[in-house]
Parts: C-alpha cells; structure tokens; sequence
C-alpha cells in the first residue's frame, strides 16, 4: 500500500507540473526539475557575434513636415519614448533646404542617438538622364561636406540612396559608378561613407561595389534596404551591416497589432542575419512607430522592445533563433548585463523554456507587450542560470538582467 500512495503521489506531482507551463500567472519561473517537451532556448554569452549599432526611423522635414519638440522626445528618449538610437535623414539636392534638418538633428544628438545622411538626388547641374556626371564628382562631394558643415555634422552620409531602383525619379547609379565615387571623393564628402544603399540588399550589387578596394577601405560600413528581399547573411564581408529603411505596409495603421508583430518578426530576421541596425521609414506618421496624433503606436512599442534596451555598442551573442514553434529569441549582452527578446507568434501561451551560460544572471525585469498592454513591466529571480517563462498569446517580451 505504501508502495501505491507514493506511486500516486508521484503522478500527481508530475500532472501539476504540466499544467503550469499553460498557467497565464506572473509566478511562472523555474529552476531545474522534470524535462519538458518545448525546446530550450540556450543563451551562450561567450559566443560573440555582430556588434549592435541601433535601431531608429527616419525623419524628411522638406517632404511631410518636422517633428515636433514632444515627437522628438518620444521618438529617441530612452526613459519616456521609444528610445530609437538612430535618425535617418536626407540630404537635400537644394542648399537653401539645408537648415530644415538641423533642429530634428540637433535634439536627437541630444538624446544620444546618431544621424545618417541619404542623398536621394545630386543638384541637377550635375546629373544627367539621373545619373551622376563624371566631371562633377568633386563638386558633389563639396556639396555633401557642405550639408554636413551646415547641421553641424553626421555620423555618416551615404551619397545614393536605392541608386539600383530605375523605377524611381532619384538618381541612378551602377554599384562600380557609386565606387568609383566614393575611391575618388570618400575622402571629400565632410564625414564618413555609408553605401551603396540598393534597393533589395543585393549582394551582387554590394559585393561589385566592395569588389573596389579603394572604396571599400573608404566605407565605413554597407548599408541597404529589404523591399522585395527577405533578410539574409551576407556572409564574410568585413563590414557591418546596416537595414536603412523598410516599412511593412502603409496602407494599416501602425496600431493594427498583426503588423506591429509583423516588424517583430522581420528586426528579430534582421538581427539573426547578422545585421547591426534597423532603420523603420518615417518615424511620424500613420502606419509609423509615433501616429499623427503624437501617439506611439503598436509599431512603436515593439520597436522599444529592441531600441530601449539595446543599445549602440551591445553585441549579439548566441542564442536559439527559433527554439519553439512559433517563438523567436535573439540575446544581446553589454559586460555581464543580458538582454533576451522573445516573440510568440502562437494564438495560444507558450511556455518557453531558457538557459544561460558564460555569464551568470539572477534577476531578470520583464517587459511584454500583447495587442492590449504596452510594456507591462515585472521581474523575478533565476536559480542555477536557468528559468522559464509563458509568453503570453501573440506577444514580445524583453527580459533585461540585472
């Protein structure tokens, strides 16, 4: 009899144990114990990969307006906004436009994020049918170092913008006509070079365009879109990769939750291929991070999931991209500090399961964002580097250790 009672209690035991992982509770850590069927996500800090550089959005004052001073704040504050590390910019083909920038620019340096600089058109005094007029390199690198004098300076500037889009009213350019741009004026255009920008990412495209060792070694890293391209490794390229612009789509509202888990999935896509930034479209507008009315959005949140708490220096270390159907995580660390950003695509709980090594974490605060919470905040302690969690419902959470 006594033999049956433990038996029983056993089962028991067990049946309680697996129950919990479909328990919605904020108690839901664990240490140890019985195995259970979802796979391990294993966060390993010692493997070392891409080195972050920001997360951030554009702003184009001469097309839709400036941002106000409370857009600015929301827009890069770190403490009461989304935290966007990176502002993208335009370098007008007019000089007169210069000043527009300088406002926007000033305040999000301000906030500590770094500027870009695109040039979506050259003065048209040096172009022809949209491309570039060999005889006016030098004087399209003073107009550039002429911009950059007059905002009081970027971190980079990037002399094309989707040169490979011939569809567009913008100019146009072959990847070994941009190089030949850069090798001979890099050097010129009054702060560092950031190309060749293509349209789709294209790899061909970049690799003729680093194919010139000159240019290359006046580039300060590659930059490029994912319109029409899914994110990829572009493998040994000896230069840090930057995703400059991309929205998902701008006919929803940036509100409708099932796109702001769209952009989740495509900056998770983008950091697991080993990029180092993240560069949305407009930062204001209505299917943007910060709405028309000053709210930020859905999009936004997600975004401050990764830009809040990922800062310019983090690196990308190791971790299971997919441990789970329907879960993606990607970990970043700063010294001993691990972030860990979760996404449950799944209609239902999940319980995702974590280990930790290399590095040892005690406490994690927790942040999670569902289609009707922004950026519920929590915490709870880890025993033996290991824990687990339930992702609520088609959600994103960022675990920051402490």
């Amino acid at each position: 009899m006594k033999k049956d009672l433990t038996n029983i209690l056993a089962i028991i035991v067990l049946l309680v144990g697996c129950s919990k992982k479909n328990t919605p509770g904020e108690n839901d850590t664990t240490s140890g114990g019985a195995p259970r069927e979802e796979a391990t996500a294993a966060v390993n800090a010692s493997t070392v990969q891409q080195t972050i550089q920001g997360f951030g959005g554009a702003s184009i004052p001469i097309w839709i307006g400036d941002l106000t001073g409370d857009q600015r704040t929301k827009a890069f504050s770190t403490s009461s906004g989304i935290g966007m590390s990176i502002l993208r910019v335009m370098v007008p083909d007019n000089s007169s436009q210069f000043a527009a920038e300088k406002a926007t620019i000033d305040a999000a340096k301000g906030l500590g994020a770094r500027v870009v600089a695109t040039a979506w058109n050259a003065p048209a005094s040096m172009m022809s049918n949209l491309y570039l007029k060999t005889t006016s390199y030098a004087d399209y690198a003073a107009h550039l170092r002429s911009y950059n004098t007059a905002v009081g300076g970027v971190y980079a500037i990037s002399p094309w913008n989707e040169p490979n889009y011939l569809a567009s009213g913008w100019m146009h350019g072959t990847a070994t006509e941009i190089a030949n741009f850069v090798a001979q004026q890099g050097s010129n255009c009054g702060a560092p070079i950031m190309a060749p920008e293509p349209f789709n990412m294209d790899q061909t495209f970049i690799n003729t365009y680093l194919g010139n060792t000159t240019a290359a070694s006046k580039t300060s890293f590659v930059c490029g879109h994912i319109y029409g391209k899914t994110p990829y490794n572009l493998g040994s390229i000896g230069k840090s990769v930057w995703m400059t612009e991309h929205y998902t789509n701008s006919s929803i509202s940036g509100n409708d939750w099932n796109n702001a888990m769209t952009a989740a999935k495509e900056i998770h896509d983008c950091m697991n291929a080993g990029w180092a930034a993240y560069v949305w479209w407009y930062i204001r507008r209505s299917y943007g991070p910060i709405d028309e009315s000053s709210n930020i959005t859905k999009l936004g949140y997600v975004m401050t999931h990764f830009a809040r708490y990922i800062r310019p220096g983090y690196s990308k270390i190791s971790c299971t991209a997919n441990p789970t159907a329907g879960v993606y995580t990607t970990a970043y660390k700063s010294g001993t500090q691990i972030v860990i950003v979760a996404i449950n695509t799944n209609s239902a709980i999940t319980y995702q399961p974590f280990t930790v090594s290399a590095v040892t974490v005690n406490n994690f605060n927790r942040y999670v964002t569902t289609s009707s919470s922004n950026l519920a905040a929590s915490s709870f302690a880890v025993s033996n580097n290991s824990f687990g969690i339930n992702l609520p419902a088609s959600s994103i959470t960022t675990l920051v250790s402490y």
